[in-house]
């Protein structure tokens, strides 16, 4: 009976050690990342039958395992990646707001300079150093714009390289991940540091992109991005990388290659940061650019328009002050056309009336039928227009026509991506050097006579454009179209600021559910560690007392 109480102390003192073990190493964990709490299974060994009684043998360690909960590990990785799309997103806003209520509030303050200016030439039109001031103020005017444009470019580079560095990291996780599960089909998944392992870097994953898991029953686990890109198959790792735009080089696509094939990924359907790198500058930078060039082209046209209805001091009819609207430094970027076309067809973009421009960018398709077929999208609006063909040229209704060099060279399903204003912002530069040629008078003097001394009535109406209607459609001034982008950034900056809130309020929710299920609780712990000692002392005591009856059995039997 001795020789079975040793036994059965022994099998006691075994578990208990184990228990001790795996608790201690709980509390060692407390504060690491990723680590989910052990626990050790007990199990009852059989019983030995003795005459007619059967009796226990002891307990033996039937199972060692992680405390995991698939379902709360999920909304853990859908809250992660919610949150750092907001923050990401809140992150370009606010630097975009700042940049716009800082340094780009010298653009609305150097037109309101030069309306100033003209202003003041109004009083005395006559006066040459007014009117070389006036053109130092037209300068300032397009020499902010100017600055205001190579600050969203660095916006612009900025992104690009955000984004090429969230793709950078993916592909390590992805390989490290390949490298994993090929260690965790050797153990059939039992290896529980590994699995920890594995789920701190598909949690790190979540951040860049929207993570599905699917586990395989080799112990591994597939990784897909977005729902529809497979970065991990078993041990095999893929890999996502960027190329140039198509048709615009400097904004990056995401691709995903496999097997030596690769294709251009939808990202706005990948969500976490790389979503929101991406949809930030496709659906605002972009568009903010493209709005800046409308206000330089109203602001070229407008003064241009207004130089052409006057006369100069030498009585002549007024000049361009600002580059010409159509000039082909202000062309560049107008047209793209995709690389899928198979045409060889080459196309440029005229402005014919700015005050219809809305700053949006289009899409022209060609459809080869009898008769062809010319259809252009309003990309923001999703508005199509049907558009007919005059000798070369496509007209359209919002103020601006294409021009074809030879129709001949489309071919169907060629498609080009049309942005009018594009470019605008960059080129703006004042072509008048010396201020004798504003046409301050409205009046024609004698023929070769200077004009009229003292004759405002030009400058008079070319002061009125600080108040007038001219810019989309009639409803809006210049100055509103630079105020009515910083208004709808200043916006989209507050609800993503709010929505940086809530996700991370959802997050913490779905991270203290987690660590209620997997995380180290450290007064449950100590509590454990206490039972464990005392059953492990127990245990050891049994062992003392089963000697101790052995050795008077012994003595009793000299």
């Amino acid at each position: 009976m001795s020789m079975d109480l040793l036994s059965i102390a022994r099998t006691g003192v075994l578990a208990s050690q184990s228990q001790l073990a795996i608790t201690s190493n709980n509390i060692a964990n407390t504060n690491t990342d990723g680590y989910n709490r052990q626990v050790v299974s007990q199990s009852s060994l059989e019983s030995q039958k003795m005459g007619s009684e059967f009796y226990g043998a002891g307990t033996y360690v039937s199972d060692v395992k992680r405390v995991y909960n698939d379902y709360a590990a999920r909304e853990l990785r859908i809250g992660q990646t919610a949150v750092s799309e907001a923050q990401t997103t809140y992150g370009k806003m606010s630097e975009l707001d700042q940049l716009f209520s800082q340094i780009g509030s010298a653009v609305p303050t150097s037109l309101n300079s030069f309306f100033a200016g003209i202003n003041s030439l109004a009083d005395i039109p006559d006066d040459l150093g007014l009117r070389d001031s006036l053109l130092t103020n037209a300068n300032q005017l397009a020499n902010n714009v100017n600055q205001m444009q190579q600050h969203l470019d660095g916006q612009m580079g900025q992104t690009n390289d955000q984004i090429s560095a969230v793709t950078d990291r993916i592909n390590e996780i992805s390989n490290e991940l390949g490298s994993l599960n090929l260690e965790l089909m050797k153990s059939q998944g039992q290896d529980m540091q590994l699995l920890d392992k594995q789920d701190a870097l598909i949690l790190e994953l979540s951040e860049y992109a929207e993570v599905n898991v699917v586990p395989l029953e080799s112990g591994a686990k597939s990784v897909m991005l977005g729902g529809s890109i497979m970065l991990v198959s078993g041990e095999v790792s893929m890999q996502i990388g960027t190329k140039p735009g198509d048709p615009h080089a400097q904004e990056l696509q995401i691709t995903a290659s496999a097997g030596g094939k690769s294709l251009v990924v939808d990202a706005s359907k990948v969500g976490g940061q790389l979503g929101a790198l991406v949809d930030y500058r496709d659906d605002t930078l972009i568009p903010a650019q493209l709005e800046l060039g409308q206000f330089a082209l109203g602001v070229a046209d407008a003064f241009n328009q207004a130089q052409s209805q006057g006369f100069d001091l030498n009585g002549q009819v007024g000049a361009n002050i600002f580059t010409d609207i159509n000039d082909p430094s202000m062309q560049l970027g107008r047209v793209g056309a995709l690389s899928t076309n198979t045409g060889n067809a080459n196309l440029s973009v005229n402005i014919d009336d700015v005050g219809s421009l809305t700053g949006s960018s289009y899409e022209l398709s060609y459809t080869d039928t009898t008769p062809p077929i010319y259809q252009l999208k309003d990309n923001s609006t999703g508005t199509k227009t049907e558009l007919h063909l005059t000798g070369n040229t496509l007209s359209s209704a919002s103020g601006f026509s294409i021009d074809i060099d030879d129709p001949l060279l489309l071919q169907g399903g060629d498609k080009f991506e049309i942005r009018p204003t594009s470019s605008a912002a960059t080129a703006l530069s004042v072509t008048m050097s010396d201020g004798k040629g504003i046409a301050a008078a409205g009046t024609a003097p004698a023929i070769g006579s200077p004009a009229a001394e003292g004759d405002n009535s030009n400058l008079i109406n070319m002061a009125k454009l600080s108040e007038t209607k001219m810019m989309n459609g009639g409803k809006t001034t210049l100055t509103d179209v630079f105020e009515n982008t910083k208004l709808d950034i200043g916006g989209k900056t507050k609800s993503a600021e709010i929505s940086v809130g809530s996700a991370g309020a959802i997050y913490n929710q779905a991270y203290t559910r987690v660590q209620s299920v997997s995380g180290v609780n450290l007064d449950e712990e100590a509590a454990n560690l206490m039972r464990f000692q005392q059953s492990y002392q127990a245990s050891a005591r049994i062992m003392t007392t089963a000697t101790e009856i052995f050795n008077t059995l012994f003595s009793a039997l000299r």
